[in-house]
């Protein structure tokens, strides 16, 4: 299984990004970590729809587990082009020589 999502979302930590769930909550607040199972932890939150979700205003910080997760949107300022081309090309070369080897 590849990494390479999760090395991704790790260069994200600090940044402002929304994780829209499953039940149609999105979230939006600051990216403190997240793990290989995009487990996420977000502080300074602000519920989008917060008429609706009223229960969650008073909400600072959240887990989130990665299996409720439907869309992580960010900004495209905060993604590293370059860096995020050249670790797919090398995850690319990597699964192309493995397939020669068999």
């Amino acid at each position: 299984m590849t990494d390479l999502p999760h090395s991704f979302f790790k260069t994200l930590v600090n940044t402002e990004v929304t994780v829209e769930l499953k039940n149609d909550i999105s979230i939006r607040g600051t990216l403190k970590s997240v793990d290989q199972y995009l487990n996420i932890k977000l502080d300074d939150i602000i519920v989008l729809e917060d008429i609706k979700y009223p229960h969650l205003s008073s909400v600072k910080n959240v887990f989130i587990r990665g299996s409720v997760v439907r869309y992580v949107h960010l900004s495209a300022a905060s993604v590293d082009t370059p860096l995020l081309e050249d670790a797919t090309r090398r995850e690319a070369a990597q699964a192309s020589a493995k397939a020669k080897q068999v």
